[in-house]
């Protein structure tokens, strides 16, 4: 067996998005892709494939959420850190820097940052020190390396350091854009992180990337890993890869490497339609053609704009998009900037994974 050590990193799960308690039709909800590829994700610690677990943040879309949602995300972690694989988690700011029902997720093998702290794993008689924090909600530029200190990463002398948080760093990139985060006080100096550490970990961005340069193109003491999230969340992301990371440190100062393992993502599609240059029934038809141009299991989004009569709202009735949408997409029908709103309100959203109003 090789003596790296294996870390599986994944991140911002987001687990009950789109995942109602009580919800009022059998059509497809986009929650049950993100549990999915949750379960997929753990797969290989399940299989005794890496040596720990690292979640950098965001397990849940929500910082209040179900009993049983909590159950579903902890029990897995439970069932890895039965199997000797230790689990790490970082609350990020969705779970506003604290884990819900975190008493769900009480066993020795799993380990939350719950404030600024240093926890160390034995891994074929080695000493991994990871440290690390909770989201920090206020200046994170300005108080990094104070809470860098509070972990009291310096005292493990003789162990491989790992960093694990759920922040920005500057050069990080979102968006169809590629905005680069620089000098926000949300945004971490990439110098600022030790060259005592071998690797930081991190969630909070949505696009998997690896930075080893900062802003001047200089390279970086220690890469900055993010896995990105594991399904598409928004329609920003709708280009991007989606999965996790596997990770390998080796006996080397600089010996990281690390692959990117796909995880299965929803097609999003976007279209715009114009009512004040169509008719009701010529708008139910474009509806029609745009589904049946789009994958069976798209996200789909059309956009309206102009002023709808009563006989556009009747459809885009719920019942009648009910009627056309297959059970294994999802459609929103949404506003664009300038939309009248005058002629008559926004049915409400049938809760159906077709989103007919204007406001979901």
């Amino acid at each position: 067996m090789s003596d790296d050590v294996r870390i599986l990193l994944l991140a911002d799960s987001h687990l009950g998005f789109d995942l109602p308690i009580s919800a009022r039709s059998t059509r497809r909800r986009r929650g049950h892709d993100f549990l999915a590829n949750y379960a997929t994700a753990l797969r290989p610690a399940l299989n005794g494939e890496v040596d720990l677990v690292v979640h950098a943040g965001d397990v849940f879309d929500r910082s209040s959420v179900p009993k049983t949602l909590a159950y579903q995300a902890y029990e897995p972690l439970k069932r890895v850190a039965d199997g000797g694989v230790p689990v790490f988690i970082v609350p990020g700011n969705h779970e506003r820097s604290r884990l819900p029902h975190a008493r769900f997720a009480s066993h020795a093998g799993i380990h939350v940052f719950d404030r600024p702290r240093t926890f160390v794993a034995r891994v074929r008689g080695r000493a991994v020190a990871l440290s690390g924090f909770p989201y920090e909600r206020e200046n994170v530029r300005a108080c990094f390396s104070a809470l860098l200190e509070q972990t009291e990463w310096r005292r493990e002398r003789d162990a491989l350091r790992v960093l694990c948080m759920h922040h920005c760093v500057e050069g990080a990139t979102v968006g169809p854009g590629d905005f680069t985060f620089t000098t926000s006080s949300d945004v971490i100096r990439a110098r600022e992180i030790p060259g005592d550490f071998r690797v930081a970990l991190s969630g909070h961005i949505h696009r998997h990337q690896v930075l080893t340069t900062d802003l001047k193109r200089r390279e970086l003491g220690v890469p900055v890993l993010y896995p990105g999230s594991i399904e598409r969340t928004s329609f920003a992301e709708a280009d991007e890869a989606k999965g996790f990371m596997v990770v390998h440190v080796g006996e080397g100062e600089r010996d990281v490497r690390w692959e990117f393992r796909r995880l299965p993502a929803r097609p999003m599609v976007q279209h715009e339609l114009d009512a004040n240059a169509i008719d009701a029934q010529a708008m139910e038809a474009s509806i029609r053609a745009v589904i049946a141009e789009s994958p069976a299991d798209a996200v789909l989004s059309v956009r309206v704009s102009g002023s709808l009569t009563d006989s556009h709202w009747c459809a885009l009735s719920s019942a009648r998009l009910r009627a056309i949408v297959p059970r294994s997409m999802n459609l929103a029908i949404r506003p664009v900037e300038g939309f009248d709103r005058r002629v008559r309100s926004a049915p409400r959203s049938s809760g159906s994974g077709i989103q007919p109003g204007l406001f979901d």
